[in-house]
């Protein structure tokens, strides 16, 4: 047989009619193949080697084999870590993951949710704190609420997005037990190193961070905004140093702008923790590489990813969603004061 196998030649081969073949290879929503002519059709299709048509089996079955999974940044730990939970669920339930990254541009979600639905994936997971934009939320809530509407499986990670399954994370209450703990280990002049200021999810640590400590009686709590990045906390950092005296302990929102901090303290040389206390928020994984090892809040970041996928496919439509709770972990970086 010259030139690619077709599913004519594969019906052909198993002497049944090409409508057969097709939904015995590619599966159909509304009928059902006998097991006999299934198994003629199989046999058929491995002797001659027929690879099937991916869109042809997303038009029978009504979904791809894909889910797709959307984050801000494919470079920061945080969302690997994530991506590791979503693959593994996904690969367990025979799913494909299609991963594209936003950089925090929410035009940038619409437009591949979009794409997604275009390509029938099965579900869609978008990880990532919301910005505080009314408007772009709201087109993003309308893009996904069409992709649910046309039998799609959503699930987000951060703030509830319209009545899509949320997997929530405590921040606020996170970044207070860890107010609280720095507390006791003597920590009072504290500088916040807060993310974007329009940023929900660097608000809501932000935010707790600071009514813990004013809550244990400390007044004045300083916030330097900054971009959640390495860059970020690096730049930060150094208007820290550069706009009055040194504070006893720095907080950073996350991890990565925790490390961009501790290479400003260096390169002033400083040093942490001898000549300032340092701390983050989400435990990634490479601050096991760090010394001193980093003081930190830590999420369990691969069993976000499982529990959206598992919303996600579950096509739970009604808001409903789980919370993930924290726990701080104390290191060098903090010895107390």
């Amino acid at each position: 047989m010259t030139g690619p196998v077709t599913l004519s030649d594969v019906a052909r081969e198993a002497g049944v009619s090409l409508a057969t073949a097709s939904r015995a290879i590619n599966g159909s929503a509304n009928r059902v193949v006998r097991p006999d002519l299934r198994d003629r059709v199989v046999e058929a299709a491995e002797r001659l080697r027929y690879r099937p048509d991916i869109n042809a089996q997303a038009m029978a079955r009504g979904r791809t084999n894909s889910i797709g999974l959307l984050v801000h940044d494919i470079a920061d730990p945080y969302f690997s870590s994530i991506a590791r939970g979503v693959t593994r669920t996904a690969q367990g339930a025979g799913l494909q993951v299609i991963l594209a990254s936003t950089e925090h541009d929410t035009a940038r979600e619409v437009t591949i949710v979009e794409l997604l639905q275009s390509q029938r994936a099965r579900a869609i997971v978008i990880a990532g704190g919301r910005h505080d934009d009314p408007e772009a939320n709201a087109a993003l809530a309308a893009a996904v609420t069409e992709y649910r509407e046309a039998g799609g499986g959503v699930a987000v990670i951060g703030q509830p997005l319209a009545d899509v399954a949320t997997v929530e994370v405590g921040n606020a209450s996170g970044a207070r037990a860890l107010a609280v703990a720095l507390h006791e280990r003597g920590y009072r002049d504290v500088v916040v190193l807060g993310g974007p200021e329009d940023h929900l999810t660097a608000r809501e640590r932000r935010d707790g961070f600071v009514d813990g400590l004013r809550s244990l009686g400390v007044p004045e709590v300083r916030v330097v905004h900054g971009e959640f990045t390495h860059e970020g906390g690096e730049q930060a950092m150094a208007s820290v140093f550069a706009s009055g005296p040194r504070p006893q302990l720095v907080f950073a929102v996350n991890d990565v702008m925790a490390l961009g901090a501790l290479a400003a303290v260096r390169a002033a040389g400083l040093s942490v923790p001898d000549d300032v206390a340092l701390a983050g928020f989400d435990d990634i994984t490479t601050l096991r590489d760090v010394v001193p090892g980093l003081t930190t809040v830590c999420i369990p970041l691969e069993q976000l990813g499982v529990a959206a996928t598992e919303l996600a496919l579950g096509s739970a439509g009604d808001g409903s969603g789980v919370r993930i709770e924290t726990e701080v972990v104390l290191r060098e970086s903090t010895p107390g004061v």
